[in-house]
């Protein structure tokens, strides 16, 4: 039976529901959705989608860092936005932090998100 191992760290938003930030299985590291929330404040951060999109991101890597990794180590990511009119912002910001091969990704409109964030991300890391 493989072991599971909760992952949270202050460097990204705590859970604003029943759910861990990320659980280690093994190697497999599966990461909770994030919403740009600063995770000093809990608040969702102000701006365009780029800039809530960056704060996502910024706090999936702070995840990935807690359980021993980094985001080039992330094989999955699934993205859910309120409007799939943001897809090119989106793309153009992973861009930044993903590099070739690229992960598996889905991307999935959706009607709302938590608090009124315009962007949520999950992921699945496999670690070395």
């Amino acid at each position: 039976m493989t072991r599971t191992i909760i992952i949270t760290t202050a460097d990204a938003p705590a859970a604003i529901g029943p759910y861990s930030q990320a659980v280690r299985a093994g190697a497999t590291v599966y990461f909770s959705g994030q919403i740009p929330l600063d995770p000093a404040t809990g608040a969702l951060v102000e701006g365009d989608i780029a800039t809530q999109t960056r704060r996502v991101f910024d706090n999936l890597a702070a995840v990935a860092k807690a359980a021993g990794g980094t985001l080039e180590q992330v094989v999955r990511v699934g993205i859910y936005v309120t409007d799939l009119a943001h897809f090119a912002q989106v793309n153009a910001v992973m861009a930044e932090y993903f590099q070739a091969p690229y992960p598996a990704r889905s991307t999935i409109e959706v009607s709302a998100l938590p608090k009124g964030a315009q962007v949520e991300v999950d992921a699945v890391m496999v670690l070395d």
